[in-house]
């Protein structure tokens, strides 16, 4: 995914985004450390990202302290709304069921899953009215 200026976050950032809703508020360090838990990261790079996260918006920092404090602007539900809401309507022209028909037919699917999605459906239904 390239750099976007519209604060839409790259998989990199994602990835940030998700030590940082994960662990709270965190320095460079601590980022990196949990991000090499996955795969290696320089400390330089996530510098840098958070960097270039700062001016896409996508976290702030804190920079009282000599360590810089970073932490996430949005929360996770607010930030997968956004990503939700804008590949609804760049990949499937807005449509919510075929967004859900793609996703059910091109991943496996338990029926205890089905289950789960037939009763998130019910509860949504019922807020509803």
């Amino acid at each position: 995914m390239a750099r976007s200026a519209t604060g839409r976050p790259t998989d990199l950032e994602l990835k940030i985004l998700k030590v940082l809703w994960d662990r709270g508020p965190s320095t460079v360090r601590e980022v990196m450390e949990t991000l090499a838990q996955q795969r290696p990261a320089g400390y330089t790079t996530v510098l840098k990202m958070l960097q270039i996260m700062t001016g896409k918006g996508l976290v702030r920092c804190d920079r009282s302290q000599r360590a810089h404090i970073y932490r996430s602007r949005d929360t996770r539900e607010r930030t997968v709304t956004k990503l939700a809401g804008d590949l609804l309507d760049r990949v499937f022209d807005g449509s919510a069921s075929q967004l859900v028909l793609h996703a059910l037919e091109h991943r496996p699917t338990t029926p205890d899953e089905l289950a789960e999605i037939r009763r998130l459906l019910d509860e949504y239904e019922g807020r509803r009215r």
